[in-house]
């Protein structure tokens, strides 16, 4: 007799396309992926090679379809020290592939909710008995050496911390005005609270956990507007604010944003010294080396009586008579110049001159 018949479900593995057809997988590293998706439960504390010695893959076949694996994000591996001190090393693998933060979030949730069993515990060894009475005073004998209660506190100090414990808000004038002002709303007309509000709303498609609505944006534009102040531009802003996001992702946005926006806040723009005044102008004077009948002013820009004009001309006149006018004439030819000695000389002759 022919007998023919199909097994139940449990005796399959369904295995996606994207594993079967991944051209960057080689055939071991698939199987790998079919073979531990269909293990029970009780096998996922077992490592991968005991998983790769059943099915019979050798050291270096093993170890090119790992390397495979956790290069296109199907293994994660992470190492720990356990309670003992020795160093364990953490694997997970997945059907599809995860990045690490992916991965990261899946084996911190693991590791949380795994929690540790109640140990055996033995019965107390006898049979159960009473508490022992007696070995104690009586209330009355015992206060006057050790008394459980503190005296009695006299009439004015108990009504001063009386009234220290009740504090300002149990008086009648509590209430709305003794909370807290809140901060004053931002400008909406304000040139960099706009900006910094689109800055905020453009958020999300740097990553999709910092979407805010529009409310959340214009709460938080304020102080994100303040960074503008401050000389942050536009994409500066939105950079300090989108990278080097927790592992663990972020749970609430605005939050998230708002201690972020406080923490990294930069520091103020220097204040630009003030420019001096120009100094006012002088009156204009007379120049006292003017001669006769060639009177003229000029403005000084200090202290001085004679204008620019003379007092270059009185230094031409000192250096001719020093010197000696240069002549004129296109064939003239400058002499070469006198020894030292020469030169004292001429010098004293002439001096010697203008005395007598």
């Amino acid at each position: 007799m022919l007998c023919h018949a199909i097994s139940p479900p449990r005796g399959y593995v369904k295995a996606s396309h994207d594993v079967v057809r991944h051209p960057k997988l080689n055939s071991d590293a698939k199987i790998l992926i079919a073979y531990v998706q269909g293990l029970p439960e009780k096998w996922a504390d077992k490592p991968l090679g005991e998983h790769a010695k059943r099915l019979g893959m050798k050291g270096r076949a093993y170890q090119k379809a790992k390397g495979l694996l956790k290069e296109n994000g199907y293994v994660h591996e992470w190492r720990r020290q356990d309670g003992g001190g020795l160093w364990v090393t953490d694997q997970l693998m997945s059907n599809v592939p995860l990045t690490d933060r992916e991965a990261r979030r899946i084996h911190d949730k693991s590791a949380a909710s795994s929690q540790v069993g109640p140990s055996d515990h033995y019965p107390t060894v006898g049979q159960p008995r009473t508490r022992s009475v007696g070995g104690h005073l009586p209330e009355g004998e015992e206060r006057e050496k050790n008394s459980s209660h503190p005296p009695t506190e006299a009439p004015e100090f108990a009504d001063e911390s009386t009234k220290a414990q009740a504090g300002p808000e149990s008086g009648p004038e509590s209430g709305p005005e003794s909370e807290p002002e809140s901060e004053p709303a931002a400008d909406p007309t304000d040139p960099h609270v706009i900006q910094a509000e689109r800055v905020l709303l453009s958020l999300r498609s740097a990553d999709l956990q910092l979407r805010l609505g529009v409310r959340e944006a214009r709460s938080l534009a304020g102080t994100a507007a303040e960074w503008l102040r401050r000389g942050v531009n536009a994409a500066e802003l939105r950079l300090a604010l989108s990278r080097e996001l927790p592992e663990e992702g972020v749970r609430y946005a605005p939050g998230f944003l708002g201690k972020r926006l406080e923490v990294l806040m930069p520091e103020p723009l220097p204040v630009e010294p003030a420019v001096p005044a120009p100094p006012a102008l002088r009156p204009i004077i007379a120049c006292e080396a003017q001669r006769e009948g060639d009177g003229h002013v000029f403005r000084p820009g200090g202290e001085e009586t004679v204008c620019r004009p003379c007092r270059q001309e009185a230094a031409w006149e000192a250096h001719t008579f020093k010197w000696g006018r240069r002549p004129q004439g296109d064939d003239w030819e400058e002499p070469e110049p006198l020894p030292w000695r020469e030169r004292i000389a001429a010098i004293q002759a002439t001096e010697a001159a203008a005395t007598e």
